[in-house]
């Protein structure tokens, strides 16, 4: 019987403030970051890996409430924790001491997401199976144990969850044959960081529209007037075959935000990302009734389920992007997404960070297999950095993610990695002290 004999976190961050890769109105010098959580167990050749993304300070914040958490884990059998999934993430989020720091969101939320996320991993080797094909071929009645619908019952009940994922069984086969031929679509964020010049900008759009890609995501904000010259420049460049789409990182208030999307709508934006406050619920509804047909996207920074859904009912969220480090990882995803698709919006992960685009393959994928059926008029993030830093890192053909083959959920590090970017005493950051 294979047990758990520790958990370790490791925190390894990543310098990428040095080319300003990832900055945008609002962070403008992030380190993409690792919460790095391996499980060991008594089989020495199996073990588990996930992570909780931050940018830069704080990522220590979160391995720390990690290690709140690892007590309740060790001495437990593998065939335990896959039996009882469901149950021990309540006995995580519903902790009688740090469910008080969230509840379920924030800081304590990620350390469980970081967690989970391994032990999903986890759990997905010890199937022998890539974590979507794991997922997707477990039967609804198990699916559903791992499930959580606390407090989202009044519009997602668990027999609503049921008959979606009963429903959809029939096209299992014939889905996971397409998508294996024909991979799942992506947009880049690569192209469009906000501290990226013009030039860098029009020559990255060239490159990736000679790779495949056809949308392209830009970071907006700052500057109205300059915002509306790049958007020109880079329409110019991509043409009208291909589609934009602007992310502001939460930086306007209302009115500006009406102000904003109204002076953009002329480039056929295919949606608004984050243009206020994540939280702002109602913000958003009336900006959405002010700007009419614009696509408003926001979800990356939603802490929990409770947040989605108040916007999809609400009808303050057109584009549902879920973050796979926020969520607390396969037991609310899942829950999440099943909602998104009962009030028929569409979901566009949120992979903008280290180790995100290795998550979300494995989330459209049971999202198109499992849920949804739909991905031609769907596209999910892509960020063309870090990847050399995974073992099993994704693969990205013709602007298509194609369904990761190997065991797990793709997150396991390169140990040369973990060595070199560790913080602060790892070999690049030592030298720096």
């Amino acid at each position: 019987m294979i047990k758990i004999l520790n958990i370790n976190v490791d925190d390894v961050r990543f310098p990428t403030s040095n080319d300003l890769t990832g900055s945008d109105a609002v962070h403008t010098d992030p380190d993409y970051s690792a919460t790095y959580v391996t499980i060991h167990t008594s089989d020495s050749n199996l073990r588990g890996f996930g992570i909780a993304f931050t940018i830069g300070k704080g990522n220590d914040i979160v391995a720390e409430c990690v290690r709140n958490y690892i007590p309740l884990f060790i001495g437990l059998s593998l065939n335990e924790v896959e039996k009882n999934i469901g149950k021990l993430w309540f006995d995580c989020v519903d902790h009688s001491q740090l469910r008080w720091l969230g509840p379920e969101k924030g800081v304590v939320h990620m350390a469980v997401a970081a967690i989970f996320n391994a032990f999903w991993d986890l759990i997905s080797r010890q199937n022998k199976k890539p974590l979507w094909k794991f997922v997707v071929e477990s039967d609804p009645e198990t699916i559903m144990s791992w499930l959580t619908f606390k407090h989202i019952e009044d519009v997602m009940t668990k027999d609503d969850a049921y008959e979606i994922l009963l429903e959809n069984q029939k096209f299992k086969e014939e889905r996971i044959n397409l998508i294996l031929k024909e991979g799942y679509p992506s947009y880049t964020t690569a192209a469009g960081w906000l501290g990226y010049s013009n030039e860098k900008i029009i020559d990255l759009c060239k490159q990736y529209m000679e790779k495949g890609w056809k949308h392209f995501k830009i970071k907006v904000g700052l500057n109205l007037e300059q915002d509306v010259k790049r958007l020109e420049i880079i329409r110019n460049t991509i043409g009208n075959d291909c589609f934009i789409m602007v992310d502001a990182n939460q930086l306007w208030d209302v009115e500006q935000s009406i102000k904003h999307i109204n002076a953009y709508k002329k480039f056929n934006l295919l949606f608004v990302e984050e243009p206020t406050s994540p939280d702002d619920i109602l913000g958003f509804k009336k900006i959405k009734e002010a700007v009419g047909d614009i696509n408003l996207a926001t979800g990356e920074a939603c802490g929990g389920r409770v947040m989605f859904k108040q916007f999809l009912e609400s009808g303050a969220m057109n584009v549902c992007q879920i973050d796979s480090c926020r969520l607390g990882s396969i037991n609310e995803i899942l829950t999440v997404l099943l909602m998104a698709h009962k009030f028929k919006v569409p979901v566009f992960p949120h992979a903008g960070g280290v180790g995100l685009c290795e998550y979300v393959q494995h989330l459209c994928m049971i999202d198109y297999i499992l849920i949804n059926g739909e991905k031609d008029n769907k596209v999910v993030e892509y960020q063309d950095s870090l990847h050399e830093h995974f073992k099993y890192p994704c693969n990205i053909q013709n602007g298509n993610y194609m369904p990761p083959l190997d065991h797990g959920y793709s997150i396991e590090m390169k140990k040369e990695s973990v060595n070199r970017y560790l913080f602060p005493k790892g070999e690049y950051w030592a030298k720096l002290n």
